[in-house]
């Protein structure tokens, strides 16, 4: 299992074979040309803790800020890297 903390806080955990699921290479692969994928890999990634994450970033007016949960997931992106090198 692999855990970590984004540099917000926000704590997270998972199954460290998830970089050898080839649905999530895909999905990374789609991510820059179509952004609508990145729930799919919040989902896989992270599973139920989705919406632990949203609350984490969702700001006083209820608003989950987009470019908040790209900062965050690429927050968790490199540090995996980091973490595995």
């Amino acid at each position: 299992m692999l855990k970590g903390k984004t540099k917000t806080g926000f704590e997270y955990e998972f199954d460290e074979n998830l970089f050898k699921d080839y649905e999530l290479v895909e999905l990374l692969a789609e991510v820059d040309d179509n952004p609508l994928v990145l729930p799919q890999i919040f989902k896989k990634l992270i599973g139920d803790r989705v919406k632990d994450l949203k609350d984490h970033v969702r700001d006083e007016n209820g608003v989950v800020d987009i470019e908040k949960m790209v900062i965050e997931f690429e927050d968790i992106i490199s540090t995996q890297a980091t973490l595995k090198k």
